[in-house]
């Protein structure tokens, strides 16, 4: 914050592990005062979630505010009057978030705090310009498991650790259908192939599992890597 001369950190609550960690390490960090949390429910959010983000908030004692964002999705779809896609939509949903979020900040002169997680990071389980975009990721080397392990020898209420993990971008959607697999497995995978630099049939073979899981898992990591990095710009050529 001293080099960006920034003066606090702005944090979406969503009312689930990662942002409920990321809060507390950020509290830790540069103190309660200087954190500024904000809850964005929309029509698909569970009720416990919007009411868990704002109990953490309330908990820690930092300064919130909640803003509905179901009126900006409904304007944006009305005024493109483009075929409803629930993909589209669930991106577009976290995009507002985040402009939302970055609106607060720029106001406060304050930063963003992401909320990703090493495993969503590096099989691409985030929208790029969404939940993806901020300025600094506390838990962004800890996978999945870690942020259960590190949350519970912090006493975060186990009435968020024990919820299964959404992003609440639609009806009924849970991170481990939507990837195909548990967190347990998948950061085995994940530990295996980016730490240990292990080939997919040794991984498969390690673990047990078929070879097609450990191909599916691996071939998010390759497809989504653009997702991390700066955008490609050719190079000019000096003759």
């Amino acid at each position: 914050m001293s080099e960006s001369h920034t003066d606090g950190i702005v944090i979406g609550l969503s009312g689930g592990i990662d942002s409920t960690l990321a809060a507390y390490l950020a509290c830790e960090a540069i103190g309660k005062d200087k954190v500024f949390g904000i809850t964005m429910p929309s029509s698909t959010t569970p009720t416990e979630d919007n009411v868990h983000g704002i109990e953490i908030a309330e908990r820690l004692g930092i300064e919130h505010t909640q803003v509905a964002i179901d009126g900006i999705l409904n304007e944006f779809l009305s005024m493109t009057q483009l075929e409803e896609n629930n993909l589209a939509i669930g991106n577009l949903k976290a995009r507002i978030r985040m402009s939302i979020i970055y609106y607060h900040a720029n106001a406060k002169n304050y930063l963003v705090c992401g909320t990703g997680n090493r495993s969503e990071i590096l099989i691409g389980y985030f929208t790029k310009h969404g939940d993806g975009a901020c300025d600094m990721e506390p838990i962004g080397d800890l996978y999945k498991t870690d942020v259960y392990r590190l949350s519970e020898y912090l006493n975060i209420p186990h009435e968020i650790l024990d919820k299964p993990p959404r992003a609440g971008l639609w009806t009924n959607q849970t991170d481990e259908d939507e990837i195909g697999m548990s967190y347990d497995l998948l950061d085995r995978i994940l530990y295996l192939y980016s730490e240990k630099n292990m080939e997919n049939d040794e991984i498969a073979e390690k673990l047990e599992i078929p070879i097609e899981d450990v191909d599916m898992i691996i071939t998010k990591v390759i497809r989504s890597e653009h997702k991390s990095k700066v955008p490609e710009s050719p190079k000019k050529t000096i003759i």
